[in-house]
């Protein structure tokens, strides 16, 4: 392998200027902090027959999604995540809603908060500040304080955390502390497994070389579901890439058909994100699709989660994302924490407030 193909930490280093690779790699300790961090904002448990609602965009949002995934048949009431000004219609006083913004300045989560507190409903605020954290101390409303310097998105273990706690809190699931800590122990294996430090023939890295060059669409399944758009986002953010995410079954009802001319249009790839607990007919359908697209796709795999507990499983593919998703920004010579396009769209839209 050439010099220039290598992925190690003075290759990364050269293009991740600002540290992003040693923010995914503290996942495991991202973990138990967020535990500490809940248990410190002395949070009452208050029934919520309404259920949960989390309102945030972005990888604030994702927490939410993935927190449900993690919680599948455990979780005992309505948990749904919003990514927009409003609450779901069916929202009640007696539904328990999560406002996540990691800047406090997200105006669609402001605008959630707003609309929860007009409805009565009970509002928990989970945040670094901005005029998030103030509204909520303002309003006497709970604020679970997150730790400042990351760029949103590497806060994913922060947002996972808040979710399953505060959906514990409000009576829509178990508390999974111990499955939490059992995956953060986990995730410090595999840190060494993926990691700058592993070898360059290592999944992350040899996942990265394979996609770098192709568009990506990641598919996934009841647990892995949101756990493929985060693998899109993370490709969007980080490597700067047009990636997709779509769900099993239903791309068989569609998608499949679509890839029967995509040789013509460019290079396309696909990721098939399994779990050992997703229906065995989805488990037949992953086989036969790839099968039935390979000759079309510059490249495909199949990744299974690793790890006994759902949490466990969960953070295994969230992490592996992650760092594919920034190999494949330094194998493109691309700073993954560049975020050029978005910041002009925010600065478009604050000069133009209704």
């Amino acid at each position: 392998m050439s010099a220039a193909g290598a992925l190690t930490r003075a290759a990364i280093g050269a293009v991740d200027t600002t540290g992003q690779c040693n923010d995914i790699l503290g996942l495991p300790e991202h973990l138990r902090d967020a535990l500490w961090r809940v248990e410190s904002a002395n949070l009452s448990p208050q029934d919520s027959p309404g259920g949960l609602v989390v309102a945030g965009m972005g990888g604030s949002a994702i927490g939410g999604a993935l927190a449900l995934a993690a919680l599948g048949d455990r979780a005992s009431r309505p948990i749904s995540i919003t990514r927009d000004y409003a609450l779901p219609v069916w929202t009640t006083p007696d539904t328990t809603v999560l406002c996540c913004s990691y800047s406090g300045d997200t105006e669609e989560t402001l605008a959630a908060y707003e609309a929860a507190g007009a409805l009565g409903a009970r509002r928990i605020v989970c945040t670094t500040g901005g005029r998030l954290a103030h509204s909520a101390r303002t309003d006497q409303v709970p604020v679970i304080p997150l730790p400042g310097g990351f760029e949103p998105r590497a806060a994913i273990g922060y947002a996972l955390v808040v979710a399953l706690e505060v959906a514990a809190l409000a009576g829509c699931g178990e508390r999974l502390h111990t499955e939490i800590d059992v995956a953060a122990a986990h995730a410090e294996q595999l840190v060494a497994d993926w990691g700058p430090d592993s070898p360059e023939d290592s999944l992350a890295k040899s996942l990265a070389r394979s996609l770098n060059g192709t568009t990506l669409q990641v598919a996934g399944a009841g647990l892995t579901a949101p756990i493929a758009y985060r693998w899109k986002t993370q490709v969007n953010e980080n490597a700067k890439m047009p990636c997709f995410a779509t769900d099993l079954p239903e791309l068989d009802h569609n998608e499949i058909v679509g890839w029967e001319g995509a040789r013509e249009l460019g290079r396309f790839s696909a990721v098939f994100l399994d779990d050992r607990d997703l229906h065995p007919r989805v488990r037949r359908r992953i086989g036969l699709t790839r099968e039935l697209i390979e000759e079309q796709a510059a490249f495909t795999a199949r990744i299974e989660s690793i790890g006994e507990g759902r949490v466990e499983r969960l953070v295994s593919l969230v992490l592996l994302g992650d760092l594919m998703s920034l190999y494949l920004a330094v194998l493109a010579g691309r700073d993954p924490a560049q975020i050029d396009s978005l910041m002009r769209l925010k600065s478009a839209l604050a000069s133009q407030v209704d």
